[in-house]
């Protein structure tokens, strides 16, 4: 650990001091005082029944319904991802309406939220985990994806919303051990094991870990995974519960960046094709979590929590890349990177509730301080012929070296931030939630070789405000408005240019009206309609040649609808529909005035259903449906439109066996559901099908 993480390290204790509990940017651990169909309190301990999920402490920091929350929440359960038999991030990103995939250069986790793209709105508990590397799920109850600019609990970025994974926790006065294996017809297999034990009366430990290998229909396409993360949870006395857990994530893959386009569209008849070299092309990830958290309850309605996290990343991968093809030869290119980060998050926030049956009130103060450190360096590929190759179902990689480092960065990012905010109660009717959060953001970067320094320090203050009218108990209608910012250092921080310290960050700004409805005790019904307006992206002064200025803009609009829960007793569903138009509304660095955003497909669908006949057999069904998309902002490439149908079918042995199948693709569909610009596009999986079993003991 270098000396400023220790710092940060001890910042964060001093505040867990200070207020006596700090959790991920979770709920604390208060009693639900008047809401009585609350739980008696909400803990990230991420269960959930069925598809259906009622905790909204995420978006709001506190104890909060979901149906209380003035924002779009999607969410994935543990009971769903099981029944996908999802074990990465992406795969379950897929069934998540309003949420494309960009390739991420086939060695990251990286996505467009209501047309924002974005590689580092990812969290773990609450707090962030932003570097570039593919998350497994492997110790993960429920994934949350959180739309809409929201600053007040995320801090900077977030534009178009952020995906948050609950990890498991252990749990006091439970011994299980829960294991799983499946393999597809591609030869991909994992291991899962899921074991939680008891210590003492108050005190448990939960380990799980994997073991998982990759292939697919892709040329030379393989890899492995291991995972293991232990949690344990102390239970001090009645008020104070400690949680520690560590998780180390080995990733070991073919970085793979698909086909180049011809002609406006992904290249024809190569979708098995590796344009790369395998022994090259290579990607590997070791990425160490540790976190520590307190929670306590002070008095009846007011509680703290705080939590310290540590991680170290550690990532490297090499890529030879297709540029583009003329039908008969393509154009190659490649570099080598790598990047070492390390983080240090330190986060408390109290909790006060109050008020009864006319005015009620949940006030929450919280404060966070991190330091992030990154080096990142790149050597280019050099061929030693030539870079143009004949168009094979093979493809002859010419001769290349490595040139010397031709980029090597050092940042260092420090972050300082306190938020208030209040979830005000009128009578039984309305609610309003309001809060500012103030950031102070001071990012310094090192051009290594140029020897160029970039310096720059951001104080920003953004709002948050949302009105909600409850007709009835089971419905809430919402108006909402929020703001975020993203400094021009983009949303990894390696390189401030000299030119990009002298700009005010990007600014997002959602204004949202929705609502919220429970027809069934186990059925939520969700609908809303947004406006993202992107803000202060840098763009060509149109009277100044060669002047850039901050006066890009973007528009997003759109709206969405689903519904996730029990229908029947022998039904569960979760359902969504977006509809998306964006486009940018100036030039910018983007591109051009009038262009539609990259990869914002007009119409989106994600759909899926388990049905049981009985206590022993079931039946999954699922759709996915995106329409056209451009693959850049050039507006030149057409993603085509596809349809992908799933399927799967569990069967229970006995109590502790079961045996379960699944189906992607089950019509065969060719479709390209994902692009890295023009010329790095991903052909989908044709159909595969996927056999494990699960036990319980």
């Amino acid at each position: 650990m270098t000396r400023y993480a220790l710092r940060s390290a001890l910042m964060a204790g001093i505040a867990a001091m200070a207020a006596p509990g700090l959790a991920s940017d979770e709920a604390s651990s208060a009693p639900s005082g008047d809401r009585d169909y609350l739980p008696s309190e909400i803990v990230v301990t991420g269960t959930a029944d069925g598809y259906r999920l009622d905790d909204g402490s995420t978006a709001t920091k506190t104890p909060t319904p979901l149906i209380d929350v003035p924002q779009g929440v999607n969410f994935l359960t543990a009971d769903q991802l099981e029944d996908q038999s999802v074990r990465q991030l992406n795969e379950a990103l897929r069934y998540v309406p309003g949420v494309s995939l960009e390739t991420g250069e086939g060695h990251r986790d990286e996505v467009f939220i209501r047309g924002q793209e974005t590689t580092a709105d990812f969290y773990l508990d609450g707090l962030r985990d932003d570097a570039q590397y593919y998350r497994s799920l492997y110790n993960i109850e429920r994934v949350e994806v959180l739309k809409g600019a929201n600053a007040l609990i995320f801090g900077r970025g977030a534009g178009g919303g952020a995906v948050n994974r609950v990890s498991k926790t252990a749990r006091a006065g439970e011994t299980f051990l829960n294991g799983q294996a499946s393999v597809d017809t591609f030869g991909a297999f994992a291991l899962l094991a899921d074991l939680n034990q008891p210590l003492a009366d108050n005190v448990a430990l939960r380990v799980n870990g994997t073991y998982e290998e990759f292939d697919s229909h892709r040329d030379f396409y393989e890899g492995r995974f291991i995972g293991i993360a232990p949690t344990l949870t102390a239970q001090l006395g009645p008020q104070t519960r400690v949680t520690a857990s560590y998780s180390y994530d080995d990733d070991s893959r073919v970085t793979d960046r698909g086909i180049p386009s011809f002609m406006g569209e992904p290249l024809r008849g190569y979708d098995d094709t590796f344009f790369g070299d395998p022994e090259f092309n290579r990607s590997r990830a070791k990425v160490h979590i540790a976190r520590m958290r307190l929670d306590h309850s002070f008095a009846e309605g007011l509680s703290a929590n705080a939590s310290v996290q540590y991680a170290d990343y550690d990532k490297i991968y090499a890529n030879i890349v297709p540029s583009g093809t003329d039908g008969q030869s393509v154009t190659l290119g490649g570099y080598q990177d790598a990047t070492e980060r390390e983080n240090v998050i330190g986060q408390a926030n109290l909790v006060w509730q109050t008020g009864g049956d006319g005015i009620g009130s949940t006030l929450l103060v919280g404060v966070e301080a991190t330091r992030q450190d990154t080096l990142n360096a790149r050597r280019t590929v050099d061929f030693t012929t030539t870079n143009q190759v004949p168009l094979a179902e093979r493809i002859a990689i010419p001769a290349f070296t490595l040139a010397p480092t031709s980029r090597s960065r050092d940042s260092q990012l420090e972050t300082l931030s306190a938020y208030l905010q209040e979830q005000l109660r009128i009578g039984q009717h309305v609610e309003i939630v309001a809060g500012l959060r103030w950031d102070r953001f001071d990012l310094q970067t090192t051009d290594l070789i140029g020897g160029t320094p970039g310096d720059r320090v951001d104080e920003k203050v953004s709002p948050r405000l949302g009105l909600i009218v409850k007709p009835d108990t089971r419905l809430s209608l919402y108006a909402s408005f929020a703001e975020s910012f993203l400094p021009q250092a983009g949303d990894q921080f390696l390189i401030l240019s000299p030119g990009d310290t002298a700009f005010e960050p990007e600014k997002f700004t959602n204004y949202e009206i929705g609502l919220k409805w429970s027809p069934l005790d186990d059925l939520l019904i969700t609908a809303a309609a947004f406006r993202l307006d992107r803000t202060n992206t840098q763009a060509p002064a149109p009277d100044r040649p060669g002047v850039v200025v901050l006066a890009g803009e973007s528009r997003v609009e759109g709206f969405e609808i689903g519904a996730a829960g029990s229908v029947t007793d022998f039904w569960q569903a979760n359902i969504g529909y977006t509809y998306l138009d964006g486009e940018l509304r100036t030039t910018s660095d983007f591109g051009t005035a009038g262009a539609r955003l990259q990869q914002l497909p007009r119409h989106h669908i994600a759909a899926w259903n388990r049905f049981d006949l009985n206590d022993r057999l079931g039946f999954g069904l699922g759709v996915v449906h995106q329409s056209e998309q451009y693959a850049s902002f050039s507006n030149t490439v057409v993603l085509p439109a596809y349809w992908r149908v799933d399927a799967a079918a569990y069967f229970t042995v006995n109590e502790a066996v079961s045996v379960q199948l699944n189906i992607e693709n089950l019509f065969d569909e060719t479709y390209y559901p994902s692009a890295h610009g023009n010329n790095n596009i991903q052909p989908a999986e044709p159909f595969s099908a996927r056999i494990g079993v699960r036990f319980a003991l």
